[in-house]
């Protein structure tokens, strides 16, 4: 899988991902990750990416011209390019599974105030991390590169290891304990010692159950119903024309 991110500061984003689970799959060769600064397609002297809006306001927005042509230069049949942006779709487990079956995510990341809204018919999905501000996109884009990164095939040893996480089966996680078996007068359930693996099962479920129930009800009531033999869901992609 190839990853671009579009960005003004490749150094913030790679100095996440060339770190932990990310780090081993570009290693592995799993995953590719590359940078391209729109500076390199400004005209002036100075490599000028900003201005001021009209009509007036704070801030400066990123130029379309700049942002356009690295798109251009690093679309493919296969791209799928995405703009980071607080309009967008909230992101997901589930859009994350999505993502991870393409073959070429385009990240494209704001800064300033935003971008000028003529770049907008050349990007084909806007996604956004939640209802708060950030300075620009490049962390946005590193949280969905890390999520996307860790579903590609063979970067873990068993391929059960994400699938009782939370938000794959539409709960939280239950939890879990490790050495001593006794920590400051807090004992592990006895259940996780007995190696019942039936019963541990039990255990989980409920547990992961309870906790969603506390912590995150909305899951619960948004919880898919299994079904057998279901279509997997396609990700839309918007078709614009392009110059």
């Amino acid at each position: 899988m190839k990853i671009d991110i579009i960005t003004l500061f490749p150094e913030v984003c790679d100095a996440s991902l060339s770190a932990s689970i990310t780090g081993r799959a570009r290693q592995k060769g799993l995953i590719e990750i590359g940078y391209l600064n729109p500076r390199e397609f400004a005209k002036d002297k100075h490599k000028t990416v900003d201005d001021r809006p009209y009509g007036g306001g704070p801030g400066m927005l990123m130029k379309a011209e700049p942002l356009y042509k690295a798109v251009a230069k690093l679309r493919d049949k296969n791209s799928l390019v995405i703009m980071t942006s607080p309009r967008g779709e909230v992101f997901s487990q589930a859009l994350a599974k999505k993502l991870a079956g393409r073959k070429h995510l385009i990240f494209v990341c704001g800064h300033y105030e935003g971008v000028d809204a003529r770049i907008y018919p050349f990007i084909d999905l806007e996604i956004s991390l939640g209802d708060f501000i950030l300075t620009g996109g490049e962390l946005a884009a590193c949280v969905m590169t890390d999520a996307v990164t860790r579903l590609q095939p063979g970067l873990f040893k068993k391929a059960a290891v994400t699938s009782s996480e939370s938000f794959e089966n539409g709960l939280l996680e239950p939890p879990q304990y490790t050495r001593p078996e006794v920590w400051r007068r807090k004992r592990v359930p006895a259940v996780l010692l007995g190696g019942n693996h039936r019963e541990i099962e039990n255990w989980q479920q409920k547990q992961a159950l309870e906790i969603t129930k506390k912590f995150r009800p909305d899951m619960l009531d948004n919880r898919p119903l299994k079904t057998s033999g279901a279509a997997k869901p396609r990700l839309k992609k918007r078709f614009m024309r392009r110059k």
